[in-house]
């Protein structure tokens, strides 16, 4: 017999809540850009006052990943990070809640010769994303430059669930849950982009210890499994925003060489050091808020202990 709950009702009571965020995010979606990014400095700055595990989760990643700052240097990063993904927050709004508008804005692309390049090969191609503060906001033009698909992890709100998966259908050819297997295999054998992030912490069961920052980090193996399977390139695709130009830029790096090498670790190693690369270039601008390093080696201390 399972212990899974019976998934709630879209409609139900206790997602009102829910859908009055919803409706505050279409309103934040007509604001103008200015007003926008203006808004988003409070909102970071309650969120950091009153972020408990999170804020103290964001410090615990700085003070692992960079030991050569000081306790007053974390804790000023600490807050750009807050302010970047505040302002990410908000971005998603435009994109998921005004798509048309979510098409208009100025974005630079770098490296579009290694997509192209890539995809032409017609094996599919793997992006290798990570969880930046600048997330959806790109997906317009990432969209337009081929057929290309996302894959997401299913939210348990079936508000916030609905929402994602009709955000994004505006833009890409397919919304992929990380779970489903032949859908993503089919995408790729049929010669579609998938943007995946591989940043995330999933348990040791489909993962190896591969450092990230100079810290042993469980790393999901299926990137190197997916791209064997149809031979698919893979090339590490990172998003970065200029707050005071307003703007925005996707990076398309060349492919990563000898990918997949057959070993997992070696190939493990490959996928951080290119995300690291990338989050190096503004790392205010990523997701430090998740427990990257919540699953540890044997004999190894939990860091996000209280």
């Amino acid at each position: 017999m399972s212990n899974r709950s019976p998934p709630v009702p879209i409609a139900a009571p206790r997602t009102w809540p829910t859908w009055c965020l919803v409706g505050l995010g279409w309103l934040i979606a007509r604001l103008p850009w200015t007003a926008i990014f203006r808004l988003s400095g409070p909102l970071a700055g309650l969120a950091f006052r009153f972020g408990g595990s999170r804020r103290r989760i964001t410090e615990t990643n700085l003070r692992l990943c960079f030991p050569e700052l000081g306790p007053a240097e974390r804790q000023a990063m600490a807050r750009r990070v807050f302010e970047a993904v505040a302002l990410g927050v908000l971005e998603v709004c435009v994109a998921w809640l005004n798509p048309r508008r979510g098409r208009r804005h100025r974005v630079r692309l770098e490296g579009v010769e290694h997509f192209q390049a890539a995809l032409g090969k017609g094996r599919g191609l793997l992006l290798l994303g990570a969880h930046f503060a600048v997330m959806d906001i790109i997906a317009a033009p990432l969209a337009s430059l081929g057929p290309v698909a996302v894959m997401y992890r299913r939210n348990r709100n079936p508000v916030w669930e609905w929402l994602q998966v009709r955000g994004r259908r505006h833009y890409f050819t397919e919304v992929l849950e990380r779970k489903a297997l032949r859908p993503t295999l089919r995408a790729l054998k049929a010669g579609q982009a998938i943007w995946y992030a591989a940043d995330q912490d999933y348990g040791a069961k489909h993962s190896v210890f591969a450092p990230f920052f100079g810290v042993s980090a469980a790393t999901i193996t299926a990137t190197a499994q997916l791209a064997r399977h149809n031979g698919s390139p893979v090339l590490m695709m990172s998003q970065h925003r200029d707050p005071a130009a307003r703007s925005w830029t996707i990076r398309f790096e060349p492919p990563l060489a000898n990918f997949p090498s057959g070993d997992a670790q070696r190939d493990a190693a490959a996928v951080n050091q290119a995300i690291e690369a990338a989050v190096r270039r503004a790392p205010e601008q990523y997701l430090w808020l998740h427990r990257r390093f919540k699953t540890r080696p044997p004999g190894e201390a939990r860091p996000y202990a209280p």
